[in-house]
């Protein structure tokens, strides 16, 4: 373990505060903005704990030339209140030998890491540990940290619906101690694992404190439901058209959220969304989770557009219409935001190419190895992991099954064509059917 402070525990410790010791678990920019977020007031010691890798040396001799200092930087004013710096206390370089003095640890790592953390982290040894705060959850995640702890009703586990803001490291600074954040969420939701939870109300204020408004919900699954890469991830890059641009050393010149032939979006990528969202809604209320209104939350939680384009008895009604009219309305609404319809024009009458996101495309670790991106990689995990727990509950779930397939088809094409060696070990390790009995025995165990 490195550290500013690893000597005795010294009086600042004695102080109080909702979350009292922090531990950040993870070292990209989402981990370090939540860290200068939750310092601001909210903790009394922070600490931050990382998986070892090329990237933590990296930046671990950042934080030593920085005496352990970490900043968050924000486009705008309107975001200055998610910027400023904080001195780390405590880091430690890979899981072992954490000291027991942490309250709450915040999960900043991607959900199919969740399980492998908290053993790694040995949290059943950590007797101080009162929350546990997953940033990123996918459905079930909240079920499989809790079938992780021993001690079941101690530990208060959170799950956001997503985490708060849009935060990358700088382009124009590649330093792995500054993260910059772009745009906050409109709303999020959380949940806690259990039913009187007073944790949940501070964490509420703590996202409210930026301006996001923060709606509680009572059931851990409803909450994890309510992320729109969910939804609109898997149609729009498990298609042949965008594994193409994704699987491939060919410098893609195509964009995610562009009408076909410049992007994914046709009327086959549309409905396909479509079924997905129906099947995932019956998936959840078996939990008794409330299914989102999907046109709705694609409109007033994410992005809106004019009341012209798209009547507001339209969206509150979309659950009710029918499929063909459902499917014109999503065709509408990614019609009307291929540019910001609320930008300010140029003075040729342009609006912002709101669409013109480019894919992220197959590259190379420190190692040479081929890395899948996390989109569509996560996203083809997470509809697996769904998938298999709706078999356990004998529900059917035949769209999400031929996304499943699809990725799996071009996947393997692709290893087959550059070799099995050119890639990271990584991708051949699919430990889903474990975290399916974990989340199962755990829903049993519930009941």
């Amino acid at each position: 373990m490195s550290a500013v402070n690893t000597s005795i525990i010294n009086k600042e410790l004695s102080c109080t505060s909702c979350f009292g010791n922090v531990l950040i678990v993870g070292a990209g920019p989402v981990a370090i903005n939540v860290a200068v977020n939750i310092s601001n007031g909210w903790c009394n010691n922070i600490g931050l704990v990382s998986r070892k890798s090329f990237h933590l040396t990296r930046f671990k001799e950042e934080l030593k030339q920085n005496n352990y200092i970490i900043k968050s930087k924000a486009q705008g004013e309107k975001l200055s209140n998610i910027c400023g710096k904080v001195k780390l206390k405590y880091f430690y370089e890979g899981y072992n030998n954490i000291d027991d003095i942490w309250d709450t640890i915040i999960m900043c790592t991607p959900s199919d890491s969740y399980k492998d953390v908290i053993n790694d982290l040995n949290v059943n040894k950590l007797k101080q540990i009162k929350t546990i705060i997953l940033i990123s959850p996918s459905i079930g995640s909240n079920l499989l940290v809790n079938s992780q702890l021993k001690i079941k009703d101690k530990i208060d586990v959170i799950s956001f619906s997503n985490y708060y803001a849009a935060t990358k490291f700088e382009s124009s600074n590649l330093r792995a101690t500054c993260a910059f954040t772009k745009a906050l969420k409109k709303r999020i939701y959380i949940s806690s694992s259990k039913n009187k939870s007073k944790i949940i109300f501070d964490v509420k204020n703590f996202i409210e404190s930026f301006g996001v408004q923060c709606t509680i919900v009572s059931n851990t699954i409803e909450a994890e439901s309510k992320n729109i890469t969910t939804y609109v991830h898997p149609p729009f890059f498990i298609n042949e058209f965008s594994l193409n641009e994704i699987l491939t050393s060919r410098k893609s010149k195509k964009y995610m959220y562009k009408i076909y032939p410049e992007g994914p979006i046709t009327q086959h990528s549309i409905r396909t969304m479509l079924l997905l969202w129906k099947e995932i809604s019956k998936f959840i209320q078996y939990f008794n989770a409330k299914p989102i209104n999907l046109l709705k939350f694609l409109n007033d939680d994410n992005y809106p557009v004019h009341e012209i384009t798209i009547s507001r008895e339209d969206i509150e009604n979309f659950m009710e219409l029918d499929e063909i009219k459902q499917q014109y309305l999503l065709y509408i609404r990614y019609s009307a935001i291929l540019i910001d319809p609320f930008s300010i024009p140029d003075e040729n009458g342009k609006y912002f190419d709101f669409s013109a996101v480019p894919y992220k495309q197959v590259y190379k670790d420190e190692n040479g190895k081929l890395i899948i991106p996390r989109i569509p990689f996560e996203d083809y995990k997470k509809l697996k992991l769904i998938y298999n727990l709706a078999k356990k509950i004998n529900i059917d779930m035949p769209q999400t099954l031929e996304l499943i397939k699809i990725f799996e088809k071009k996947l393997n094409e692709y290893i087959n064509r550059e070799g099995k060696h050119s890639f990271n070990k990584d991708i051949f390790i699919d430990k889903i059917c474990d975290e399916v009995d974990d989340i199962f025995n755990e829903m049993e165990r519930k009941k």
